[in-house]
Formats: structure tokens, sequence, C-alpha cells
């Protein structure tokens, strides 16, 4: 009985979890960049004092992010950039730290600094990158972003920057609530050389809706099960009490 009614207990509580996980990533199923988030769940015996091995908790063991390619869609903007296969734009944060981004929807700060969508600099080989006024803008496929005049010697390429590309162990990097990712134990990753991005594309959303909404629909009837689960409990524990009065 214990067991029954502390895993549909905790079990409900932690699929009302999921079913947000997943309502998050049906949000961002159009969002520049997104990695979709995953959740298992799984029993674990309770430890305590009281000595109660009848009784276990559901837990959410792995919460963990899906870092799949997703599809590149060609956009013909200068500013626009996604990496191809592993890796990751770097970033800096408000407070001097680095994270780290899919999201290559760049723009220009009005002081032309290379900036992303929610205006955070973009980091590149010796800091922010600043893009000279009335130039074009070309991000090769190893990160280098070059200028090129709108007017005089229009035929001069310059390389004003190389764009900071990183790739960090998967299993060391955790998602902020920004929806940028960092490194767990707070520090910077290095440059990696062999990051390839390819100008004009943007990266969607690796979120697959088909099977958001499948799932979604399987932890309905998960949770609705273990709330029966709670009701025929209580209704034994009536019947119980019943036959013990009687007795």
């Amino acid at each position: 009985m214990d067991r029954l009614i502390y895993t549909a207990m905790s079990g409900a509580k932690h699929t009302l979890g999921q079913q947000a996980a997943v309502s998050h990533n049906l949000a961002n199923a159009t969002t520049t960049g997104f990695r979709a988030e995953i959740h298992r769940l799984r029993a674990v015996q309770v430890l305590s004092d009281a000595r109660l091995p009848t009784r276990a908790f559901v837990v959410d063991a792995s919460a963990y992010s899906d870092f799949s390619q997703g599809p590149l869609q060609e956009t013909g903007r200068s500013l626009d950039a996604a990496v191809r296969g592993r890796g990751w734009f770097a970033v800096q944060l408000p407070d001097g730290g680095e994270a780290y981004t899919r999201n290559g929807n760049f723009q220009l700060s009005p002081n032309g600094v290379l900036e992303t969508a929610s205006g955070l600099p973009v980091m590149g080989d010796g800091g922010p990158i600043t893009i000279p006024p009335d130039n074009e803008i070309l991000i090769g496929a190893d990160g280098s972003v070059s200028t090129l005049p709108r007017s005089g010697a229009q035929n001069i390429v310059n390389v004003v920057g190389q764009l900071k590309l990183v790739d960090p162990p998967e299993g060391g990097l955790l998602r902020g609530e920004d929806g940028l990712f960092r490194l767990r134990d707070g520090g910077a990753a290095p440059a990696d050389e062999a990051v390839r991005v390819v100008g004009g594309h943007l990266e969607g959303s690796n979120v697959n809706v088909v099977d958001q909404m499948v799932n979604m629909i399987s932890l309905a009837r998960q949770f609705e099960m273990q709330t029966r689960m709670l009701t025929t409990a209580e209704q034994d524990d009536r019947t119980a009490t019943r036959l013990l009065a009687s007795s």
C-alpha cells in the first residue's frame, strides 16, 4: 500500500513537470537554434531513520537536452550564421562571463558591436567584435568576420575578427533559464578550430512537433492512471478499515 501511494503521488507530481517541459519544447518549435529538453522518470527507495523499505518515490532522474542538429535554413542575410554539426557560438554575459548558443541571428549595436538578438556581445578571438560603419559583412566557414566597404575601394576585404567557436563536451553543459548554455564548472571553453559555420543561414529548432504531441498525450494518460491509483489506494484503505473494525 505504501509503495502504491508514494509511487503514484510522486509520479503524478513529476508527470506534471514533464508536461511543462513538453509544452516548453512545443512553444519553441520555431525558435532558432533551440535544443529540445528531455525528461525521464525512475522509482527510488526512500531512505530514512524510520526504516520503511516499502516506500518508494518517483524522481525526475534524467533531465537533459537533445543536442542533435536542427535543419539549416537559408536566409541570405549577411549577419546570419549557423553552426554545421557540433559546436557553439560564444557570447559575453552582462557579468563578464561566457555562455553558448546555436542562435546565429546576429545584429549590430549602434556602436557597431556584433550582438545576439537579445543584445549580448558575440565573442571573438580577442573579445567582442566591432564592425566599422558603412561596410558589408562576410562570415566565413571558419568563423572569420570580414568587411567589404560599400564605397571607395570596394574590392578590399578586411578581416576584423574571428568568431569564438567552441565544442565542449555535451555532458559538461548546463542550460540556463535564459536558454543559453554554460559550463557546469562556470569556466570558459577553449576555441575549437574544427567547428564549421555556414554564413547566410540559420539553424532551426530540433524539436520534433509530432513526437512532442504524442508524448503530451502519453503523459496525460499516465497522469490519469496515477490519479486512479491513488483513488484505488484510498478505497482499499477504507475497505481494510471496515474489516478491521468489524473483526
